[in-house]
C-alpha cells in the first residue's frame, strides 16, 4: 500500500489521479507545504510525497513514473521509442508550460512581496500560451498525446490546464477541448469525490 502526502489543489493532484486510474490502494494524507504532516514524511516539507514500501519519492513527475512503470499502465516499456516519445512530451511539457506557471505564481504570490516583480507577470502569460501552443503541435490524430492510449503525459497536461484556468487565463480552443474530455474521466471525478468525503470529516 502507498501513501501519498499533499492536498489536493497542488500537484499532488496528478499523483492522486494518476493513483486512482491506476486503481491502486493507498491512504492520502491531505495536507498543505511545509505543514507539520507533511515535514514528518518528507523532511524538505514539499508535497506530492509518495511513501512506497518504506522509501520515499517526491516530485509529481517522478511519482508517476514510477507508478506507471512499477504497474505497467499509463506507459510505455522504458527502452521502447514510444517511451522515449513520452518522455520527450513530459519534459516538454514541464519546460514550456510547468516551468512557466509556477514563475508566474511566484511572483504572483509565493515570493515575499519585496520580492516580486509584478512588470514580469504579463511577458509570463505570453511565455505560456507559446507553450501550449508548442504542446499542442504534439497532439496527433489520437484523442491523447500519444495518440490512442491515455498515458501521465495526459494527466500532466491536463492539471496544468487547471492551473492555468485558476489564474483567468484563456486556453487555446483545441486545449480547453482536450481538458474538458479528460476531466471527464471516473477516476478525475472519483479523486474530487474523496476530497469532498476528507473535508466533511
Amino acid at each position: 500500500m502507498y501513501t501519498i502526502v499533499g492536498e489536493l489543489r497542488s500537484r499532488s493532484l496528478r499523483v492522486l489521479w494518476t493513483a486512482l486510474e491506476m486503481d491502486l490502494e493507498f491512504e492520502h494524507v491531505s495536507a498543505p507545504p511545509q505543514s507539520e504532516a507533511v515535514r514528518r514524511v518528507n523532511p524538505s516539507g514539499k508535497i506530492p510525497a509518495l511513501v512506497a514500501d518504506g522509501h520515499l519519492i517526491t516530485d509529481s513527475v517522478a511519482i508517476m513514473t514510477y507508478l506507471a512503470d512499477r504497474h505497467h499502465q499509463l506507459g510505455f516499456a522504458a527502452g521502447t521509442i514510444e517511451r522515449a516519445q513520452m518522455d520527450s512530451v513530459i519534459q516538454l511539457i514541464n519546460d514550456e508550460v510547468d516551468a512557466v506557471l509556477w514563475a508566474y505564481s511566484r511572483h504572483k504570490f509565493v515570493l515575499p512581496k519585496e520580492k516580486r516583480v509584478a512588470e514580469v507577470l504579463p511577458v509570463l502569460e505570453w511565455e505560456l500560451q507559446r507553450g501550449f501552443q508548442s504542446v499542442l503541435g504534439r497532439l496527433g490524430d489520437g484523442p491523447y498525446l500519444m495518440g490512442e492510449k491515455f498515458t501521465i503525459a495526459d494527466i500532466l497536461l491536463t492539471h496544468l490546464g487547471g492551473w492555468a484556468r485558476t489564474y483567468g487565463f484563456t486556453l487555446p480552443a483545441e486545449l480547453q477541448s482536450y481538458c474538458k474530455t479528460q476531466i471527464q474521466r471516473p477516476a478525475y471525478k472519483e479523486m474530487f469525490r474523496r476530497a469532498a468525503e476528507l473535508e466533511a470529516k
